[in-house]
């Protein structure tokens, strides 16, 4: 399966789960809440999470008939945290479209995510019971919690790379995992199936990060939608540059740390002189030989299923997070 083919079926279930999504949401009686939520959740994504739901559940047969409303509720809590970050970040901009904190203001945004959260556990709780709850709770507590230790990073011109997986494991990969795992515990999997599924997500989603990290070095702007070296300028320690950082000789080394210093602007004169430096010390080989490791991971775990396709989809789900070019 080719990368138009996966995401053309990927689009076609994604059709379904925003209507799902469209007769749960009616029950909003707020115009001004409803207004905040459909912004957040309806102005784009490929409702990776919900659908990682329903084909963890397909794996061992046909999935209960409330499965997508248990997927949604992933959907829900993701929207959620988005609406969180945007605030906390002061964002502007989310996929091209203006912030649902720029257009209203702060409180009412932040009330919109506490709806989604609060919405989404009850649901969650409805549907999947105190398992769906238990795996929604841990991983909304590792979101939160990262959020923390990247406030503690950023005080830190340089990190170690246990500290950044740690920080995407919370960010990135905790939601995932759960929602593969609530999927194939909602259909009754055992507990081996679960930790296949379990790590399956947590690989997919730092795998998914470490191919950002790169595309911000090594993407086509034009494809990305962002200029180069974004996060160098930001001082961002992602994995090419931490690779980097452990690898170089004491003089290379010296020139990062004092551009790590430096003030964004004189960090975006010298992206040639970091990029030079990631190539000297195989910082990008390094990053992507790791994301290529997760994957493997991954997709060994799915052994143990038979043939399906929804294995087929979550095999091609995995090979796309690393052949991606935006």
């Amino acid at each position: 399966m080719n990368n138009a083919e996966l995401l053309a079926a990927f689009k076609k279930q994604s059709v379904r789960i925003d209507a799902v999504m469209e007769e749960d949401l009616a029950i909003v009686e707020s115009p001004l809440l409803a207004q905040i939520i459909r912004h957040a959740i309806f102005q784009g994504g490929k409702r990776i999470r919900p659908l990682l739901t329903l084909l963890a559940a397909s794996l061992v047969g046909t999935p209960p008939a409330d499965t997508a409303r248990l997927a949604i509720s992933f959907e829900y809590l993701h929207a959620a945290s988005l609406l969180h970050d945007d605030v906390i970040d002061h964002a502007t901009l989310r996929r091209g479209a203006e912030t649902a904190n720029t257009i209203w203001g702060m409180e009412p945004v932040i009330l919109a995510g506490d709806y989604l959260h609060a919405h989404a556990m009850a649901l969650a709780s409805e549907v999947g019971g105190p398992s769906a709850m238990a795996l929604i709770g841990r991983a909304t507590a590792a979101m939160v919690e990262s959020e923390f230790m990247q406030m503690h990073n950023a005080k830190e011109i340089l990190i170690s790379e246990e500290k950044y997986f740690q920080v995407l494991m919370g960010k990135t990969a905790a939601l995932i995992a759960a929602a593969c795992e609530a999927g194939i515990a909602h259909n009754n999997g055992s507990a081996a199936q679960r930790i296949a599924l379990r790590t399956y997500g947590t690989n997919l989603g730092l795998a998914f990060q470490i191919v950002d990290d790169l595309l911000d070095y090594l993407g086509d702007p034009a494809k990305t939608g962002k200029g180069v070296g974004n996060d160098f300028q930001e001082g961002k320690m992602t994995l090419p540059l931490i690779k980097t950082l452990e690898r170089a000789e004491a003089v290379d080394r010296e020139v990062l740390i004092e551009l790590l210093k430096a003030t964004p602007l004189e960090r975006s004169t010298q992206l040639t002189t970091a990029h030079d430096l990631m190539e000297k010390y195989q910082g990008f080989s390094l990053a992507r030989a790791q994301a290529e490791s997760l994957i493997r991971e991954a997709l060994a775990g799915l052994a143990i299923f038979g043939e399906a396709p929804a294995k087929e989809l979550l095999t091609g789900l995995a090979h796309y997070v690393l052949s991606r070019d935006k």
